[in-house]
C-alpha cells in the first residue's frame, strides 16, 4: 500500500503527499545524504529500511517495526542509512495536532504530563500499527480517505496518548504545559527568523521572565533561543539555494545576515563544508 503510492506521489525530495494535511510518507531507494531541518511534532512510523536522526548530542538510530515521536520544533539532522532500490525505506509521517490532542485530553480521564527530552524512538504499539494500517488502506480509496482519513487521524492521536508516549503527547495538549509555552515562542522564532532576535518578546509570549524562559527553553529544544535562531536560519538558507538557487549572498542576507562572511562561517561550522561546496555536493546525489 504504501510503496504503490509512494511510487505514484513521491517528488524528487522523497516525500508523497497525501489528501490529509500533515499526513505523507517518506522514501529513499538508497542510503541519503544528511538532512538538516526544523521539524515540526510529528510521528514516524517506519515500514520498512532504517534511520538515525540527532538533535543537538543525541542520537536514535530506529528501523522496521519502530517509531520516532517529536514533541516540539527542534533542528535535526537525519539520515537514511539502510535502504536499496529493491527493498526502499518508507515511513507514514503524521504531524501531530495539538487541537485534537487538547480536545482528547479533555475527554479523558486526567493523567501526567511530563515536559522532557523531545525526541524519542520505541516500537510501535499494536493500536497505532493497525490504526495506521487502515489509514493506509485508504489510500487508493480518494472517497473513502476524504471521509474518513480525519478520524483515523483522530485516533491515531488518542492511540498515542493511551500508550509509551502518553505522557509527552499530552503535555502538547495542556495549554499551560511548558512545552506548549515554549512553543509559541519557538512559533515567533519560525516565523521571524530573518529579524534581530528580542528575547523578551519570547519570554512574555511564554508568560515567563527573562531567567525563566532561557531555562526552559533551553530544557525543551536543547539550545539557547539565539542557537535555534541561527540553526533555523541556516536550514532556511541551504534550502533557498539548494531548490530554489538561490546565490550565496542572496540566501545569507535573505535570513537576517548581514555579513556574508559571518554567514560562510556558520554554514561551515554547522554543514560542514562552506556553501559552494556543500550545495554543489548536494546537487551531485540528485
Amino acid at each position: 500500500m504504501a510503496r504503490n503510492y509512494a511510487r505514484a506521489h513521491l517528488n524528487k525530495e522523497g516525500v508523497a503527499t497525501t489528501p490529509i494535511p500533515g499526513v505523507f510518507i517518506l522514501s529513499e531507494t538508497a542510503p541519503s545524504l544528511l538532512q538538516f531541518a526544523v521539524t515540526k511534532p510529528l510521528i514516524a512510523l517506519v515500514l520498512q529500511g532504517r534511520k538515525r536522526v540527532t538533535m543537538g548530542s543525541h542520537t536514535f538510530d530506529f528501523g522496521i517495526g519502530e517509531s520516532l515521536l517529536i514533541t516540539m520544533d527542534v533542528p535535526t539532522v537525519s539520515q537514511v542509512i539502510t535502504a536499496s532500490a529493491t527493498t526502499p525505506y518508507y515511513s507514514l509521517v503524521v504531524e501531530l495536532d495539538a487541537a485534537v490532542i487538547s480536545e482528547l485530553v479533555g475527554d479523558m480521564e486526567k493523567r501526567e504530563t511530563v515536559t522532557d527530552l523531545p525526541v524519542k524512538v520505541g516500537r510501535i504499539e499494536e493500536d497505532v500499527a493497525e490504526a495506521a494500517l487502515r489509514l493506509l488502506k485508504l489510500l487508493d480509496r480518494p472517497h473513502a480517505l476524504k471521509m474518513l482519513g480525519s478520524q483515523l487521524v483522530r485516533e491515531l492521536h488518542y492511540w498515542l496518548l493511551s500508550g509509551q508516549y502518553g505522557k509527552s503527547v499530552r503535555a502538547l495538549g495542556n495549554t499551560d504545559s511548558h512545552a506548549r509555552r515554549i512553543a509559541r515562542a519557538v512559533g515567533i522564532i519560525r516565523t521571524q527568523y530573518a529579524r534581530p532576535l528580542r528575547v523578551k518578546t519570547l519570554a512574555d509570549a511564554a508568560g515567563m521572565s527573562i531567567s525563566v524562559f532561557h531555562t526552559h527553553f533551553r530544557s525543551v529544544t536543547t539550545l539557547t533561543p539565539l542557537q535555534f535562531q541561527k540553526q533555523l536560519r541556516l536550514v532556511e538558507a541551504r534550502r533557498r539555494m539548494l531548490a530554489e538557487g538561490a546565490a550565496i549572498s542572496t540566501a545569507a542576507h535573505g535570513v537576517g545576515y548581514e555579513s556574508v562572511t559571518q554567514f560562510t562561517r556558520e554554514y561551515s561550522r554547522m554543514f560542514g563544508q562552506p556553501p559552494a561546496r556543500s550545495i554543489r555536493e548536494a546537487r551531485k546525489s540528485e
